[in-house]
């Protein structure tokens, strides 16, 4: 990779600058997908700036989410492009038995594994129990995972279903089947009408910065649906998700 030169009559930070280098040279493929980036020492040699600016100029590109920071590694350009999250159809693909994940991950040809780190009953936060309808202090299946794309770390997920709903069934278990918890609630009779999604953007807390392997200062999207069938909302889903994994598409009439 070619080293320019820092503007100094420039506006732009001098960080920023070298960010706007290193990016170019990901974008001309001269530093390909996986490769490594020069490291702090050597950004610190090559323009004459201090260690700090180096590590800021690098972190900037972890937060556009072209470069991924790896412990005792270094920093390497991403591997892949964020995952294309389609806002259309993934719900209604549990008929041919795939989860919305799943569909998520086929349509963007990413091998992708998932985490079940709990499924039990348990208490929800008292926002989630008004998104149900139920009275505060009930308990309610909770179903809390973690999914992967490529063996990173994406999202981070925890559904809120009512007990009369989740308990006693597969929904309650580990592995609730083929189309997940959504076509467990259609084997009982249930017609799903919409979905209603408010994402927002904020840091992390530091328990979904370790669950996620998040780089410092690194924000997250903080997405929550309420699924709603046969009348009332069957199910709350509190996701945490990486900002530089996903890209969220939606197609709207005209």
């Amino acid at each position: 990779m070619s080293i320019r030169k820092i503007d100094p009559a420039s506006d732009r930070a001098v960080y920023r600058q070298i960010a706007d280098h290193l990016r170019e040279a990901i974008e001309r493929h001269d530093l390909a997908p996986g490769a490594q980036l020069p490291s702090e020492s050597a950004l610190v040699n090559d323009y004459g700036v201090s260690r700090v600016t180096a590590r800021r100029a690098l972190s900037v590109l972890v937060t556009d989410g072209l470069v991924v920071a790896e412990h005792g590694k270094g920093w390497f350009v991403r591997r892949r492009p964020p995952v294309k999250r389609l806002s259309s159809d993934r719900f209604a693909r549990r008929k041919e038995g795939r989860a919305a994940f799943t569909v998520d991950m086929e349509a963007n040809e990413r091998r992708f594994s998932v985490d079940v780190l709990h499924v039990g009953t348990g208490q929800a936060p008292v926002e989630v129990l008004d998104r149900l309808g139920l009275p505060h202090g009930s308990e309610v299946v909770v179903r809390r995972r973690r999914y992967l794309a490529e063996g990173q770390p994406i999202e981070y997920a925890t559904s809120y279903i009512p007990t009369d709903i989740g308990a006693g069934t597969p929904i309650a278990e580990p592995n609730p089947g083929p189309g997940g918890i959504y076509a467990r609630m259609e084997d009982q009779g249930f017609v799903f009408e919409r979905y209603d999604e408010e994402t927002t953007a904020r840091m992390p807390t530091e328990e979904e910065a370790r669950i996620l392997a998040l780089p410092a200062g690194s924000p997250v999207l903080h997405l929550v649906r309420t699924a709603v069938a046969s009348g009332r909302p069957v199910e709350v889903c509190d996701t945490v998700m990486d900002s530089a994994a996903f890209v969220l598409f939606y197609s709207l009439p005209a």
